[in-house]
């Protein structure tokens, strides 16, 4: 009598682990999103203000050296603010409907390591600004500073646009005078002025995006503070950029060349007014994104001045 056949059991084997290469790259892609580097709009809104006042300080001609180190100080600033933004924000933007999908929201990122990516980005920046004078090191502390605090102020600041705008739209023109010539002139502030009102501008169309969530979970902003007096405070300030502009224009005894970016950046905020009428989301964001044109038209015209009246 043959013996009953022993059943065989599979052997029990452990799921695949991806590859090194793969995890690593699902990691730096994450870290990527974290940092806002999939969106450079962000960007060239605090690299403009930055190029003018280079342009304007430098007579046309910026040091080199300088301005390499203030293209990428910008990067890894906007870099460093943007994950501190996220930490701060971690328990808020998953409430969102535009940032519920952000690394740290949807935890694919833990708080430990934002942090400490934070750390390295802020090391980064403070070598890059240490090539630099004394003054300007100076302010970038105060400017760092400013930055670190924003997403904790704008908790209770009913006007978080404007702590923005003073700490991260414009404090780079500061920084880049005192770079090329180791001086404030009073122009110097005049551009920093309009660097801070057109901040206050392009953030408060982008909180208009996010106003009703902002709503239910108690969040400031200019959009909700300004309730539906929004377009036309948006109207002023703009206004008053424009205003700047031209006081600068005036102070440097700039011609056409100039005088047709102001004129170009005024067809663009009537543009951006055109898109908010409605308040719908879809429109919000999209004047808020034009907004690199402004900064890019300003600096067309500042670029033509010196090439033509040299």
């Amino acid at each position: 009598m043959m013996a009953a056949a022993v059943p065989q059991l599979a052997p029990t084997t452990k799921p695949a682990q991806a590859p090194l290469s793969y995890r690593l790259g699902r990691r730096l892609n994450e870290y990527a999103r974290l940092t806002r580097l999939d969106r450079p709009v962000g960007t060239w809104l605090l690299l403009w203000p930055a190029l003018w006042a280079l342009w304007i300080a430098g007579a046309g001609r910026p040091t080199p050296r300088v301005l390499i180190v203030f293209v990428l100080g910008v990067v890894v600033m906007r870099a460093a603010g943007c994950v501190i933004n996220d930490f701060a924000d971690r328990d808020i933007d998953p409430h969102i409907r535009r940032t519920r999908d952000r690394p740290l929201a949807a935890r694919r990122v833990s708080w430990a390591e934002a942090l400490v990516l934070f750390a390295l980005l802020i090391a980064a920046a403070l070598y890059l600004v240490t090539r630099l004078n004394s003054l300007t090191v100076k302010l970038a502390c105060i400017g760092a500073a400013l930055t670190v605090s924003y997403p904790f102020v704008k908790r209770f600041f009913p006007l978080p646009q404007l702590y923005l705008g003073l700490s991260f739209g414009g404090w780079s023109v500061l920084m880049a005078y005192a770079a090329q010539t180791g001086l404030l002139p009073r122009v110097a502030w005049v551009l920093y002025i309009a660097a801070v009102i057109w901040a206050v501008v392009y953030d408060t169309i982008y909180a208009m995006v996010d106003r009703e969530d902002d709503l239910k979970i108690g969040v400031k902003s200019s959009a909700i503070l300004f309730a539906d007096m929004d377009r036309f405070l948006i109207g002023v300030m703009q206004a008053m950029m424009l205003y700047a502009l031209v006081l600068v224009g005036r102070s440097m005894q700039f011609g056409r060349w100039y005088g047709a970016g102001v004129a170009t950046t005024l067809v663009l905020f009537l543009w951006q007014q055109w898109l908010i009428r409605k308040r719908e989301p879809a429109g919000c964001l999209r004047a808020f994104l034009n907004n690199q044109y402004v900064g890019l038209v300003v600096f067309v015209g500042i670029l033509l001045q010196y090439v033509y009246a040299a």
